[in-house]
């Protein structure tokens, strides 16, 4: 006789009561991805490195026109609350005192892949899709490019470009701001 096994999928507000109670901690480097609470990887010094250049890079360009949000949550729906290494939100007074951005909030959704690239494209991408955010950047530290998906349909981007270390790109948000590949890869 087999017998299966029910899997309970957690909700964003079950993540953090377990944050209130002890059993996870600010230490500890997880994320809600479909109910599940997912240990990410350590944080090297490549992807240090372009998370560093992608922040500075866009507080200096596009400046007080979007929130630059690095390493922090976004809520994309009940059972997921992903930590992007980097966000461009609208802004608020409030700074999202009042609550996390959602997928509306994001202008572009940055992630930054060494380890994760299989996990980011398979995994995350479907997610950020049907949650309705615009525009997601991977940037593949391993092969030195930048994954560019715009459109979402579905758990799909209809639009999926890469873009060479010797390129310029541009959010679709921020058309007029250009920035190297090459810039933001290091």
């Amino acid at each position: 006789m087999q017998i299966e096994a029910t899997r309970r999928r957690f909700t964003v507000d079950d993540y953090y009561r377990m944050g209130e109670t002890g059993i996870l901690s600010e230490n500890d480097r997880t994320e809600l991805i479909e109910g599940e609470i997912i240990e990410m990887s350590p944080i090297g010094n490549p992807h240090m490195n372009a998370v560093n250049r992608t922040n500075m890079i866009f507080a200096r360009g596009i400046g007080d026109k979007v929130v630059v949000s690095v390493q922090n949550p976004a809520f994309m729906d009940q059972y997921n609350l992903p930590q992007p290494d980097v966000v461009l939100i609208r802004p608020r007074e409030s700074f999202y005192g009042e609550g996390l951005p959602n997928s509306e909030d994001v202008v572009l959704l940055v992630e930054v892949a060494d380890a994760s690239l299989r996990f980011d494209r398979k995994v995350k991408i479907p997610i950020y899709a049907r949650s309705g955010v615009q525009e997601v950047w991977i940037v593949d530290l391993q092969n030195q490019i930048i994954h560019v998906y715009r459109e979402p349909k579905g758990n799909i981007y209809v639009t999926i470009e890469t873009k060479e270390r010797s390129e310029i790109i541009s959010p679709q948000a921020f058309p007029d701001f250009r920035v190297n590949v090459s810039e933001l890869i290091g």
